[in-house]
């Protein structure tokens, strides 16, 4: 199956031409022409219809006098349904439409395109615009968790064991792999979980929904925010979730969202509706930030379809995160969701698959802007270079030049971090309401192969960036427990031995907020050679 259409956007416009093919519309007199672009399209939800408004510098030509808006499904490029309103043409325009929530006919995924009548053929004036206020039909808006900065990737093996009360873990994160949700189960303590949305029935696992229950309720008890990563294996449970362009077989650990096709799409509104829901009151546990695939700028390793161009690629990608985040906002009006990016900042790769986190984040956003700009966050994880070395500040010459405390910086660590922040400042990047978007960093990672001091030092001076920047709000290392794989590759990053036996980083991630915290910054700045804080901290 090929792509849908060629839809190309470059960061930056205002505008993107759609590119549509010939088709009947309605009873079959009308076609459609290409489209224009011209008309900035906003829709929002106004109790229970959908308002949407349209400009442009002058009036659209029409044969007719009229301009007429569709409600497309997300994975059509041409206009396949009849007409859903119609205004006069003028310079702007307004339509109201039923949003016909939790039905078969929701609008809550559709792109509204707006057309005008020339030549016996529709000719679309924008590219397709989305729902911007999905928050406005959740029926759950319950406050989040937030009790401070200092997060860990927990052992879900040692949930019981006390050391999470110990540490002082205020925040952590968990992947939730979407397959293994999927499905029935025969299993009579595990019954399935059967849901029903927009008029389609779902059934879930019982064993998996039991096992983050159990999870979720216990951290949520303790008062520790949860982020969720959902993440889409090609395990064989859920087909309909992988992008036909992820169908190659090409081999990875996960795979593009599939909003090429209408089962894909179903299912997985469904499914990130259900999470959302059930997550979200504390009864079964509540997850306050959720996470829509890994380190997505690298496909050929976390997020595969076999697309080259990143414009093209991220587009497939945001309609993936459109759709979950409506999903997710339209459940849990308090919720934050993310995109992920990995630490290579602005490398200029020449290899294909593996697109810089700036350039991602350039593309996404202008795209988002386009359809409708909405609340996304970003995680990132700035692990040191090279990996395997906690001393983040040295590393030798050829990996100092490739940290530095300017946009073009290579890799993005604690050691620039600000450089991040600093740039999600800018205009063009901020949040609808004009506010830095939430920035988590959810992998954090210092081995102990160079010995305890130097990753307890890394750690006290990395959190110390995160708790004096007040663009980010978490910092959540890697992980609770060493893990052998990860070992055999140099990398331990746990605070506790394969054995269960605590390390020296366990007392030091103990104290990076607690009463013992200044004499580990004291011990962590001679290690670095500086005199105080100023010389290697950049509050922001």
């Amino acid at each position: 199956m090929n792509l849908k259409g060629l839809r190309r956007l470059a960061a930056g416009i205002l505008s993107v031409a759609l590119l549509v093919s010939s088709g009947v519309v309605g009873d079959g007199a009308v076609k459609v022409q290409a489209a224009g672009s011209g008309m900035a399209v906003t829709a929002a939800i106004s109790g229970t219809d959908v308002q949407v408004s349209a400009s442009a510098a002058k009036a659209p030509a029409s044969d007719d006098g009229m301009l007429y808006l569709f409600a497309e499904p997300i994975y059509s490029d041409t206009i396949t349904t009849a007409a859903v309103a119609s205004a006069p043409a003028g310079a702007n325009a307004a339509f109201v439409t039923p949003l016909n929530a939790n039905s078969a006919d929701s609008r809550l995924y559709s792109k509204f395109i707006v057309a005008a009548l020339r030549g016996g053929q529709y000719v679309p004036l924008n590219s397709g615009a989305y729902i911007i206020n999905p928050e406005a039909i959740a029926n759950k808006t319950f406050g989040r968790t937030v009790t401070g900065k200092k997060g860990l990737i927990i052992d879900p093996m040692k949930i019981n064991n006390g050391e999470i009360g110990d540490l002082g873990v205020k925040q952590t994160a968990l992947v939730l792999p979407v397959s293994k949700f999927i499905g029935p189960t025969t299993d009579s303590v595990y019954p399935t979980v059967n849901y029903t949305y927009n008029g389609r029935n779902y059934q879930f696992n019982g064993f998996a929904v039991a096992e983050y229950d159990n999870i979720f309720s216990k951290l949520t008890g303790r008062g520790i925010q949860i982020t969720a990563q959902l993440l889409n294996p090609n395990d064989g449970r859920a087909p309909q979730l992988i992008h036909p362009l992820a169908r190659d077989g090409f081999p990875c650990q996960y795979y593009l969202f599939n909003t090429a096709e209408k089962d894909g799409v179903d299912y997985l509104a469904a499914t990130a509706a259900f999470l959302a829901e059930r997550y979200s009151d504390g009864t079964h546990g509540r997850v306050d930030n959720w996470v829509i695939g890994n380190e997505v700028n690298k496909r050929h390793e976390w997020n595969y379809a076999a697309i080259n161009d990143l414009n093209t690629y991220v587009n497939e990608y945001a309609e993936g995160f459109r759709i979950c985040y409506n999903a997710i906002k339209s459940r849990n009006a308090n919720a934050n969701v993310y995109i992920c990016m990995d630490q290579q900042w602005d490398r200029n790769r020449p290899e294909a698959g593996k697109y810089d986190s700036k350039d991602f984040i350039d593309s996404f956003n202008a795209i988002v802007s386009t359809g409708g700009n909405i609340d996304w966050g970003l995680v990132t994880h700035p692990y040191p270079v090279p990996l395997t070395w906690a001393a983040y500040w040295t590393g030798g010459a050829y990996y100092k030049n490739l940290v530095k405390h300017n946009v073009g910086t290579a890799y993005m660590t604690m050691e620039n971090i600000e450089v991040l922040t600093d740039y999600m400042c800018s205009p063009n990047l901020l949040s609808p309401t004009g506010q830095v978007r939430s920035i988590l960093l959810i992998e954090v990672g210092y081995t102990t192969t160079q010995g305890d001091d130097y990753a307890c030092a890394a750690m006290v001076l990395g959190y110390q960036q995160a708790a004096n920047n007040q663009h980010i709000d978490g910092m959540i290392m890697s992980g609770q427990t060493d893990h052998p794989a990860e070992i055999a590759q140099g990398l331990a990053l746990g605070l506790t031995n394969v054995d269960g036996s605590h390390k020296g980083t366990y007392d030091c991630f103990k104290q990076l907020d607690g009463p013992n915290a200044g004499a580990y910054i004291q011990n962590a700045l001679a290690l670095r050679g500086a005199a105080d804080l100023s010389q290697v901290v950049y509050p922001r």
